[in-house]
């Protein structure tokens, strides 16, 4: 390990419950699409030993850094990408990727973003109204801050921070204009709704909205999804956690949509839509840390893990066994021959 480059201490969540859920064997692929300081990605490589790869990707180049150090002992396993997952597809055309036997999702920020005293991710730090994963990315929170008009602003932190005092804040900030910092806002916050109410800080989900609004984290998750399930091998599992209602409310919609073969609405008579099911939900419930794993991780206490398996759809069928195998082994690098040739015989055998 390069001992210029500091590791900082990160506690992954769910560690134990996202390898079952992933299903992790040796010889496997994986791509972790929020790499952070690489603490699931560690895990991972454990676990597939001998013979185990992983994909790793971050918007954030801090992140890449600090993760290759950590995983130095593993270089010869990892492939590291500093680029946004609203792009998966793209980059494991680009490396040859795919198909895979899992993907991780680790929504929201990890420990390195919410200790860094420059970002402005964090209220706990005076520091420049930024909240960019990636520097690459133009517009800052300052920028919608200072320039939304009062109704969009407050739309804006109603809508991603689920804020009841939305109004309020809004029209406190465009009043104190221009804000250019994280204490700043903080202070215009609790002003404007007469300091804490409860257990969390009243700034809290303020700057959750404007994080997820700087980032486009939504629309971006939505998008990344619908790719994954592309790049997934038969029975690859796809494996998201995630922070907060909103994020949660699209992954859950997501899976139970997917694992669906019709989508059409209660009141049509017959179907019509004409969609067929491509993911077996792991389980039907959400998987939530233990009061242990909580007290000694307190940032854990919201995450939300949910699971799915990809299956074989209808129009899949209508291929033939050889097509496949070989299609797999010439753009997967011999992923799962043996046992994929086989599965796929006894399956057509019985159509």
């Amino acid at each position: 390990m390069n001992l210029e480059t500091p590791v900082p201490v990160h506690i992954p969540v769910l560690v134990k419950e996202t390898i079952e859920a992933l299903a992790v064997q040796a010889g496997g692929r994986y791509i972790d699409c929020t790499l952070g300081a690489g603490g699931h990605a560690r895990a991972i490589l454990e676990q597939s030993l001998p013979g185990g790869q992983l994909l790793g990707i971050d918007a954030d180049p801090e992140a890449i850094k600090i993760a290759k150090a950590g995983l130095e002992v593993y270089s010869g396993s990892t492939l590291l990408v500093n680029e946004n997952f609203v792009n998966l597809q793209a980059i494991c055309i680009k490396y040859d990727f795919s198909p895979v036997h899992g993907i991780l999702f680790d929504l929201g920020l990890s420990s390195l973003q919410l200790n860094s005293t420059g970002r402005g991710f964090s209220f706990q730090h005076d520091a420049p109204l930024d909240m960019r994963l990636s520097p690459s990315q133009e517009v800052t929170a300052a920028d919608i801050i200072n320039i939304s008009a009062e109704a969009e602003l407050a739309h804006l932190i109603k809508t991603y921070g689920e804020e009841g005092y939305s109004h309020q804040i809004a029209h406190h900030i465009v009043q104190k204009r221009p804000i250019k910092t994280t204490l700043q806002l903080a202070r215009t916050i609790e002003l404007a709704i007469g300091g804490r109410k409860g257990r969390i800080h009243p700034a809290t989900r303020t700057f959750q909205a404007l994080r997820i609004a700087v980032n486009h984290e939504l629309e971006h998750l939505e998008a990344a999804l619908k790719q994954a399930i592309n790049l997934l091998g038969f029975d690859g599992r796809l494996v998201v956690i995630s922070y907060h209602s909103l994020e949660d409310r699209i992954v859950k919609q997501f899976m139970h949509q997917e694992s669906r073969d019709c989508i059409c609405p209660p009141s049509t008579p017959t179907c019509v839509c004409q969609h067929t099911a491509c993911l077996r939900l792991i389980a039907k419930k959400v998987i939530t840390p233990s009061p242990m794993e909580v007290q000694l991780n307190p940032r854990s206490r919201s995450a939300k893990l949910r699971a799915a398996e990809r299956i074989i759809t209808q129009d899949e069928y209508h291929n033939t066994t050889e097509r496949l195998c070989f299609s797999v082994v010439a753009n997967g690098g011999g992923w799962r021959r043996p046992a994929l040739l086989k599965r796929l015989r006894r399956t057509f055998s019985v159509l």
